[in-house]
């Protein structure tokens, strides 16, 4: 058996990927220079740094779409992130692409998420506006907090105590530009970008109809002709159809057709879902608990854990902002339950509660 030195990796990925590819010699680097592994290239030091954090792991107890769904095989964000990486790798392979790149960023593209889903993203917006002065409604304050942003935010500055995890600028950057128009500067964070489309809208149609709040033949028949009629299917098809797009034209691509159908399907998701829908009933209930909690810590610095206040000091929004979109849901709920509501109450709910089991 033969043991392969990161140097000997590096010459083989000049062997086996494609010319679009991102080397790992050929790295942007770190913020702060370090020394090279000895085994491993620094996208697969990126991609385990990821891994064996606190942000990723805290993914296992926050919401993709359902709040607090009572079924074990509903979506978290970390089954979501997880969907997104095996998605991203296998449209990566094929190409030519450098696996381990496209893994680390896939793993820390929602490191950011706030509790509650997108819900808490738009929480915290307003109380960053409102702190500030600004006007909340107004559309370009609505974003103030974005999770993507805060993925970036926490692997530069927050992890390890406010140190960083000292990734390089290809997986930052992979991170930050995995949403909205923006576009990463590799090809890798290119396809994670799409991946990440793909797996919610696949992912939340399959947790919706185990839900009960739709069937597959209410799903508009124009899309699922294109693009199948389950997830699996759903996902082959768009893999398929990156592969050999990208392959076609030398740029990270859907071919128009098939585009067309996966964005008509999430527009159809966005209506009778993610805003209209009964997963959406708690939401409000969310959002004040997430408000509540930033004005509380907001007029209570002190209370802040110290691994928050390493940084922005003049600026205790960010710092309020940062500590509560790190919160799972339950340690939000039971923060805000502690801080709002009377300890006689909490006890009798508590009791209430066991009896009830």
């Amino acid at each position: 058996m033969k043991a392969f030195t990161r140097e000997e990796l590096e010459r083989r990925e000049h062997e086996f990927l494609a010319e679009e590819a991102a080397f790992s010699d050929r790295s942007l680097g770190r913020m702060i220079p370090e020394k090279p592994d000895a085994l491993r290239t620094c996208y697969q030091c990126d991609r385990d740094r990821i891994l064996h954090s606190k942000s990723f792991r805290r993914l296992a107890h926050k919401t993709q779409v359902f709040l607090a769904p009572e079924g074990d095989h509903y979506r978290t964000r970390l089954i979501h992130t997880l969907e997104v990486a095996q998605i991203s790798r296998s449209v990566a392979r094929p190409l030519g692409l450098n696996e381990d790149l496209t893994e680390a960023i896939a793993l820390g593209h929602d490191l950011g998420h706030t509790p509650f889903g997108h819900i808490g993203e738009k929480a915290l917006s307003t109380a960053i506006a409102l702190y500030r002065g600004l006007d909340p409604f107004n559309p370009k304050n609505q974003r103030i907090f974005a999770h993507n942003e805060q993925s970036a935010r926490i692997v530069d500055l927050l992890e390890r105590n406010g140190r960083g995890l000292n990734l390089t600028r290809e997986v930052v950057d992979g991170i930050r530009c995995h949403s909205g128009s923006l576009r990463a500067m590799t090809a890798e964070g290119q396809v994670v970008g799409i991946a990440d489309r793909i797996a919610y809208v696949t992912h939340d149609i399959d947790d919706a109809k185990r839900a009960g709040l739709l069937t597959e033949e209410a799903l508009p028949a124009g899309p699922r002709a294109l693009l199948g009629n389950s997830s699996s299917e759903r996902i082959e098809t768009m893999v398929h159809d990156i592969v050999e797009q990208s392959a076609q034209c030398g740029d990270i691509r859907m071919s128009d057709t098939i585009w067309t159908a996966m964005m008509q399907m999430r527009s159809f998701l966005f209506e009778n879902l993610y805003a209209n829908g009964d997963a959406k009933y708690e939401e409000p209930k969310a959002y004040d608990l997430i408000i509540e909690l930033f004005d509380y810590f907001i007029s209570h610095p002190n209370e802040i854990p110290d691994e928050y206040a390493v940084h922005d000091a003049e600026n205790p929004e960010l710092q309020v902002a940062d500590f509560v979109s790190g919160m799972t849901d339950r340690y939000a709920t039971r923060t805000f339950e502690e801080l709002r509501l009377p300890r006689s109450w909490r006890e009798r709910r508590g009791n209430y509660s066991k009896n009830k089991d």
